[in-house]
C-alpha cells in the first residue's frame, strides 16, 4: 500500500482545521450583503416603474418591458457584488474597521456606477436615470447600514475575547508589554495577545498575565503552543532583518500573519504613509501643522456650529438661568480664567452650579480622602458646594452650555483639549503644553472616553492625541459620541 505524499497529508491537515473566524464572518456579510443589495435594486425597480410603462427607455409591450428590466436588475445584482468582492471589502485585515471598511463600500458602488454609465453610453442603452440614480446611492446606505449592525455585533464579540486575532509578541519585555497594554485597552480592534517570546526567562510580560514561552528563538513554537495566527514583532534589537525574513517564510500562508509594530503611539492614520525605498518599508510621519487652511476651516465650523446651536437652544439657555437665578443666591452665569490658545488667559463661561463662595472652600477641601483628584486635577463626587440644581445641571453637564459664547467670540472651540486652570498649568511637564497649540473645546476625547473618571495621565493622553491628529470628521465623532456620552449621564460630577 502505497503512502500518501506529504503534499497529500497538508490537505488532509488542512481540511481537518475549523474553519477560521475571519471566513465564518466573511461568509455573513457576504449573505447579508447579497440580501441589500437585492432589496435595493429590485425595490427601487418596482418603485420607480411600477405598473406603468410611460416612463420606461425600453419599447414594446408590458410583458417585454418587465423582462429586460429584471434582467438588467439581476446583471447589476452580480455586477455590485462582484465589485465589493473585487475592491475587497471583506477582507480580513478590512472587516470590523469602521470607517475604512464604509469608504472602500462608497468606492467599490461609485466606481460601479460609472462603469454602468460608460457601458450605456458606448452601446446607446438608454436607461432610465431615475432607476440608476436611486439605486446607488440607496444602495451604498443600506449596505454600510447593515455593516454597522455586523460591527456592532462584533464589537460585543470581542469584549467577551471572540472573534479577534490571536496576536503572539516578539521583542524586548519593555516593548512587547507597551503594545500589549495599549491593546488591552482597545478589546473592539480585535487584537487578543495569547503569549509573548521575550528574552529574560519570566513567566508573564511585566505587568500583564500575559505568558512568556520563551525567548525570541522559539516563536514557531509558540505559535504551536499558543494557537496564534499572527506574530507581531515589537522590536527589532532582538531579531535581525534577515532572522525576521525566515520568520515571514516559516507562517503558513493564508493562516498566519506577520506584523511589525514601529516604536510609534498615539499617532492617527492620515498622517502615515508606508513608502518602499531601496527595499526598505519606511513609514513616513506627517508633522501636525496648526495654520492655514485647516485653521480657517476649524473656525468656520466652530463659528457655524456654535450660532446654530445658541439660536436652537435658546429656550433651554433661558429657563437653565431663570432656574439657577431662582434656586440659590449668587450670580447666573461663573465666569473663571482659563488658559487657551498660545498660553493665552480667557474667561470661560458657565452656569453657576456651586455656591457662591465654592472657590474660598477648596482649599478645606482638597485634603479630604472623599476628593477623587490626583496630582493636578481636583475632582470630587459628592462635593458640598454644589447645589441641588447645580448637581443635575453637571450630570447632564447642562452647566457647560454658556461656553458656545466663548467659541462664538473665538476663545474656545467647540471640540479641543480640556481648558485647564493656571494653578493646573503650574504643574504640567514641558510636553503637556503642546495642549496649548489649539483652541480648548466644549468637549473632545477626555468628554468622551471617561469624563471625570480618567486620571490624570489619560487626559493627558487623549488631549495630545487630539493635538497631534484632529481633522473636521473627528471633530464630528467626537460631538457624536458626547452627545450619546451626556446622555448615559456616567462620569460626570
Amino acid at each position: 500500500m502505497s503512502h500518501p505524499t506529504s503534499a497529500t497529508a497538508e490537505q488532509a491537515q488542512s481540511d481537518a482545521r475549523p474553519r477560521d473566524w475571519r471566513d465564518v464572518y466573511a461568509g455573513r456579510l457576504l449573505l447579508t450583503d447579497l440580501l441589500a443589495v437585492i432589496w435595493v435594486v429590485f425595490g427601487v425597480q418596482l418603485l420607480w416603474f411600477g405598473f406603468e410603462t410611460a416612463d420606461a427607455a425600453f419599447t414594446g409591450d408590458r410583458t417585454h418591458l418587465a423582462i429586460n428590466y429584471t434582467a438588467i436588475s439581476l446583471g447589476l445584482v452580480i455586477a455590485w457584488m462582484l465589485a465589493l468582492q473585487a475592491f475587497g471589502t471583506r477582507g480580513f485585515r478590512i472587516i470590523g474597521t469602521g470607517s475604512t471598511e464604509y469608504a472602500l463600500i462608497a468606492r467599490a458602488s461609485m466606481q460601479l456606477f460609472g462603469l454602468v454609465a460608460i457601458i450605456a453610453f458606448l452601446i446607446k442603452l438608454d436607461l432610465a436615470r431615475g432607476y440608476i440614480l436611486l439605486a446607488f446611492p440607496i444602495g451604498i446606505v443600506v449596505l454600510c447600514f447593515t455593516r454597522w449592525l455586523w460591527r456592532q455585533w462584533l464589537i460585543v464579540q470581542r469584549t467577551k475575547g471572540r472573534f479577534s486575532t490571536k496576536l503572539l509578541l516578539v521583542g524586548s519585555e519593555l516593548t512587547a508589554s507597551h503594545i500589549a497594554r495599549e491593546l488591552a485597552r482597545f478589546p473592539a480592534a480585535g487584537y487578543r495577545v495569547v503569549g509573548a517570546c521575550v528574552p529574560g526567562g519570566r513567566m508573564h510580560l511585566p505587568g500583564t498575565a500575559i505568558p512568556v514561552f520563551g525567548p525570541v528563538d522559539s516563536v514557531m513554537d509558540a505559535v504551536e503552543s499558543f494557537g496564534a495566527d499572527t506574530v507581531a514583532i515589537t522590536s527589532s534589537q532582538e531579531l535581525t532583518p534577515r532572522g525576521i525574513k525566515e520568520l515571514s517564510w516559516k507562517l503558513e500562508p493564508g493562516r498566519q500573519d506577520l506584523i511589525v509594530a514601529p516604536g510609534l503611539t498615539d499617532i492617527g492614520g492620515p498622517r502615515l504613509h508606508t513608502r518602499p525605498v531601496a527595499g526598505l518599508p519606511l513609514i513616513h510621519v506627517e508633522i501636525p501643522r496648526y495654520e492655514g487652511r485647516k485653521q480657517f476651516t476649524k473656525r468656520a465650523f466652530d463659528l457655524a456650529g456654535s450660532g446654530f446651536l445658541i439660536v436652537l437652544l435658546s429656550p433651554v439657555l433661558a429657563a437653565i438661568a431663570v432656574g439657577v437665578r431662582l434656586s440659590s443666591p449668587g450670580a447666573v452665569l461663573f465666569r473663571q480664567p482659563r488658559i487657551g490658545l498660545n498660553g493665552t488667559v480667557f474667561n470661560m463661561l458657565k452656569f453657576r452650579s456651586m455656591v457662591v463662595n465654592a472657590e474660598e472652600r477648596l482649599g478645606e477641601l482638597q485634603g479630604l480622602d472623599r476628593a477623587e483628584g490626583n496630582r493636578v486635577l481636583f475632582k470630587m463626587k459628592d462635593d458640598p458646594r454644589v447645589t441641588p440644581l447645580g448637581r443635575i445641571l453637571r450630570r447632564f453637564s447642562l452647566d457647560e452650555l454658556p461656553q458656545l459664547f466663548n467659541v462664538f467670540r473665538g476663545s474656545m472651540s467647540l471640540v479641543g483639549p480640556r481648558p485647564p486652570l493656571e494653578r493646573e498649568v503650574d504643574l504640567y511637564e514641558e510636553s503637556t503644553h503642546r495642549r496649548f497649540l489649539v483652541k480648548p473645546g466644549i468637549t473632545g476625547l477626555w468628554q468622551v472616553n471617561g469624563r471625570s473618571n480618567l486620571s490624570w495621565e489619560d487626559s493627558v493622553r487623549l488631549d495630545l492625541y487630539y493635538v497631534e491628529n484632529w481633522s473636521i470628521t473627528g471633530d464630528l465623532v467626537i460631538l457624536w459620541r458626547t452627545a450619546k456620552a451626556v446622555l448615559h449621564a456616567d462620569g460626570a460630577y
